[in-house]
């Protein structure tokens, strides 16, 4: 095994990667090669992204997993552009109430004063991950669920060696996995793996075996499902087994803006797309793009142009089936907020939300792209490290903390309700960048999400970089308690003229700055890259 590297330094060039069959890029090498693996096999992009997100839920099982919920953009082979949403609500048998009640006992506070806790069975949403996969393979695929699972029952059953940054994250992680059942699926001997170490995940390796044989409704209304209501409930949570069986992913219209002559495709609320498309709506506005990419001037007006967009989509988005949001995509209401930005930062915006846990959440994003000509950017998370922490019996799924978005004030837009899903960070996107061009495309990393579309976008629109050079890049990152966070590789006098303007400049690690991943076809010759700050390749044939 090899010693820690240090995660702080880039130190290997990478180029674009080209080619004319297939493309594949995501965050860990041996799930890029198994995407590529069927599409060598005859499968299409939606084959090789569910392969693809199966084997980063075994490999990079920090950021993923069958507990989750899974999220996909795509523009087809026919033209059409769509998306999928697969993400489960909050338990119907329980009210806001009853949840407060519930905190108030277990954190010995009065129910007015309860919070979401950040893990736990409270948190616990449906998991979507399996139905997902399911209905993207029948609907959009060539080949089975269980020939794309193939590759990541093999990895969990034989073991892999896990990678640099992985086995960083895996480490940080160690003190969410309480339960018996989470410590003895995800730890040996109690402790992390460290980088090279070989690992089998084998309870996980069977319920994908079972997904593989059974479809996913063993994990809806079978004996998965069982254990992962029993596990919950026996913890003092709500999730019910009519909660799994009545769930389904759905496919849904997304929502869409233009940008310096460019299209661009989000997921539409209970995601966060919003906060993408009016921010490229104020920097369009604000003219931000007219700026080098290293100028004091870009980065002023695309970090305020962030700021109002993530105050006004981070209130406002919620399920919508409960509530509505203003028309926060168009571009007359990008005007009226881009008139408020002066030379200088404002230091009245905030963003308001009731917590901030979304600024370290851990997500996987994978790109593919055919020769067919479909483009895919789907996006797989549990929210944050291993979820809530809670390990489904011996099942190896453990589950998401996507419940610890909710508030529980009864005026806000996203407070708990039965059944509700909750605000959602993970967002794909797609990009029309010309008449035959198109580019699958995404950025990791919660509320840096659609901060990363920003910048990764106008690097590749307003400053003509390859998609690698725009995700190598330097980033940087307006938080919720509004300090404008940099990379250190920016320029010194670049950050003191910031300064100067009033931004509460911080520097910080590239973990903060997200992961993103690009696949485009470009007038039928295939292009891929890949984020530098995570263990990740780009491939293609």
């Amino acid at each position: 095994m090899q010693g820690q590297p240090d995660l702080d330094q880039f130190t290997s060039r990478r180029s674009t990667v080209y080619a004319t069959r297939g493309v594949v890029a995501t965050s860990q090498p041996l799930a890029a090669e198994a995407g590529l693996e069927v599409l060598r096999d005859g499968g299409n992009a939606f084959d090789a992204a569910v392969t693809t997100a199966a084997v980063l839920n075994v490999v990079e099982p920090t950021s993923t997993g069958l507990g989750g919920d899974v999220f996909a953009l795509y523009r087809t082979a026919d033209g059409d552009v769509g998306a999928l949403r697969s993400c489960g609500g909050a338990p119907t048998t329980a009210t806001l109430d009853d949840v407060r009640h519930r905190v108030a006992q277990q954190s010995d506070v009065e129910p007015k004063d309860a919070r979401m806790p950040e893990y736990g069975p409270l948190t616990v949403t449906v998991p979507g991950t399996a139905r997902g996969w399911e209905r993207t393979i029948e609907e959009l695929g060539e080949l089975s669920l269980e020939r794309a699972l193939e590759p990541a029952i093999r990895y969990a059953t034989e073991g892999f060696p896990v990678s640099e940054i992985i086995a960083a994250q895996w480490a940080e992680a160690t003190d969410v996995l309480r339960g018996e059942n989470a410590r003895a699926a995800y730890l040996t001997d109690g402790r992390a793996p460290a980088v090279g170490e070989r690992v089998r995940l084998s309870k996980l390796g069977e319920t994908m075996q079972r997904i593989a044989d059974e479809g996913a409704d063993v994990v809806y209304e079978g004996d998965v499902g069982d254990a992962i209501v029993e596990e919950i409930q026996s913890q003092g949570g709500f999730l019910s087994h009519e909660d799994l069986a009545s769930f389904d992913a759905e496919f849904v219209e997304p929502i869409s803006t233009t940008y310096n002559g460019a299209t661009i495709y989000e997921l539409p609320p209970n995601n966060q797309g919003l906060v993408a498309l009016e921010a490229l709506n104020i920097a369009e506005a604000l003219g931000a793009g007219e700026h080098r990419a290293d100028s004091p001037e870009r980065l002023h007006l695309a970090a305020e142009a962030t700021k109002r967009a993530l105050t006004d989509g981070i209130y406002h988005v919620t399920d919508p089936e409960f509530a509505g949001a203003p028309a926060l995509a168009s571009k007359s209401y990008a005007a009226d907020r881009a008139s408020e930005v002066g030379p200088d930062a404002t230091d009245d915006v905030d963003v308001g939300f009731p917590n901030d846990r979304a600024e370290g959440a851990d997500t996987v994003l994978l790109t593919v792209a055919d020769e067919d000509g479909n483009v895919v950017s789907y996006i797989n998370s549990r929210f944050k490290d291993f979820g809530s922490g809670v390990v489904a019996g011996d099942t190896g799924i453990a589950l998401q903390n996507r419940g610890s978005s909710f508030s529980l004030d009864p005026d806000h837009p996203n407070r708990y309700g039965r059944g509700k899903r909750p605000f959602h960070t993970l967002i794909p996107g797609i990009a029309r960048l010309g008449e035959d061009d198109w580019a699958a495309f995404g950025v990791m990393g919660g509320y840096m999400q659609p901060q990363g579309h920003l910048q990764v976008l106008m690097n590749v629109i307003d400053d003509g970089m390859s998609i690698q050079a725009a995700l190598d890049y330097p980033r940087w990152r307006y938080q919720v308690d509004g300090r404008l966070a940099v990379e250190g590789r920016f320029d010194g006098a670049l950050l003191s003229k910031l300064a100067r303007r009033g931004h509460d400049v911080r520097v910080m690690p590239p973990p903060h700055f997200g992961g993103g991943q690009i696949a485009r076809n470009t007038d039928g010759i295939l292009s891929g890259g890949t984020d530098p700050r995570k263990d990740g390749t780009a491939i293609g044939f």
